[in-house]
């Protein structure tokens, strides 16, 4: 069995949380064993996992990887501080602010000998692989993606763009890469309202 620990119990780590105690049959899922969730919060237990501090998750000889679930702004640290005590690391993308910081993860990732792995679940979905099928082999002309959410706290999720970087991986992933022509942002602080508006050109243009 190989140790894992999930840190953050955010919606993506009690997901995690869920998963690995209930793993799916003949799937790898069933040769990761829980350990525990690291949280800023007091939870106590979750589905019968139990909390443990960030120290102990480090130290622990049992904990062989650890689920990074927590905001975009501290997985960067997080993510370096697992690597220097040894573990593997799965992370929700993005994995940091900055393609630099990214290199530089991996980079130490690979001095370490341990796996870096960025998940963009999204890019697994039935309904995405469908939409991958459905232009394969088209010229893209024009199109239009608009997605809305909730206003972030950017102090945690870093500049808006970040809030929707998984969105802007669709459009890399379907039609290569893409060159930012313009941006403009809208703000209603009254209203608790923020827009991004960006237009993009593929290589083709």
């Amino acid at each position: 069995m190989f140790g894992t620990v999930v840190v953050g119990v955010g919606i993506a780590g009690l997901a995690r949380i869920r998963d690995l105690m209930n793993p799916m049959p003949s799937s790898p899922s069933e040769h990761l064993k829980l350990f525990g969730f690291v949280s800023r919060r007091s939870f106590g237990n979750i589905n019968e996992a139990k909390q443990i501090s960030l120290e102990d998750a480090l130290r622990s000889k049992e904990i062989q990887a650890a689920f990074i679930s927590t905001e975009n702004r501290s997985h960067e640290e997080t993510i370096r501080m697992f690597l220097e005590a040894g573990k593997h690391v799965l992370v929700e993308y993005p994995m940091a602010l900055s393609a630099k910081a990214a290199h530089e993860l991996w980079e130490m990732a690979e001095k370490k000998d341990k796996v870096l792995h960025v998940e963009h679940i999204e890019l697994l979905t039935e309904e995405y692989k469908q939409l991958k099928k459905e232009v394969a082999g088209k010229d893209l002309v024009k199109g239009t993606l608009h997605f809305t959410g909730h206003v972030l706290d950017e102090n945690k999720t870093g500049f808006p763009a970040f809030s929707g970087i998984a969105r802007l991986t669709w459009l890399v992933d379907l039609f290569g890469d893409l060159t930012v022509t313009s941006a403009s942002r809208e703000k209603q602080k009254d209203k608790n309202y923020s827009r991004m508006t960006v237009h993009f050109q593929t290589a083709n243009k």
